[in-house]
């Protein structure tokens, strides 16, 4: 009798829904967790080709923390294309316009470099205040 190992479909993939509230929370322990969760890291029928992640909504993010004083030095670089194009802001002024984003950041490059990336980074819905729209989901909260 050989024993067969049985590998999951697309079609056989159950997503679930987590919310995530990051107020007073590290960006970089919280940005793991959420990646952990889109690449389905935490589920027994795990399959490396296949996107076996659930779905993540992120609540609070106007309120997440740096630690030992980098609200201050880290920066974020991007570049329009042309010559002298760079444009670079710090972390507390990415925060007060655009608090989303820093988590967005976080979690992408925490995601493997693959053509699963951009699935799993559209299973991520980020919001700066409480509320949230995806309540007919019924997402459970997911405790870091």
């Amino acid at each position: 009798m050989k024993y067969k190992t049985d590998w999951n479909k697309k079609e056989d993939v159950e997503r679930n829904w987590y919310i995530i509230d990051v107020k007073d929370q590290i960006l970089g322990r919280v940005a793991t967790k959420i990646a952990s969760l889109l690449i389905g890291k935490e589920k027994v029928d795990i399959v490396p080709n296949v996107d076996c992640g659930d779905y993540v909504i992120v609540i609070n993010t106007d309120e997440v923390k740096l630690t030992r004083g980098k609200d201050q030095k880290k920066t974020y670089y991007r570049h329009s294309g042309f010559p002298g194009g760079l444009k670079e802001i710090v972390f507390a002024d990415q925060i007060k316009k655009n608090s989303t984003k820093v988590i967005e950041i976080a979690v992408k490059n925490m995601l493997p470099k693959n053509k699963l990336r951009d699935g799993r980074m559209a299973r991520l819905f980020t919001y700066k205040g409480g509320e949230h729209k995806q309540e007919g989901q019924k997402p459970v909260e997911y405790k870091i």
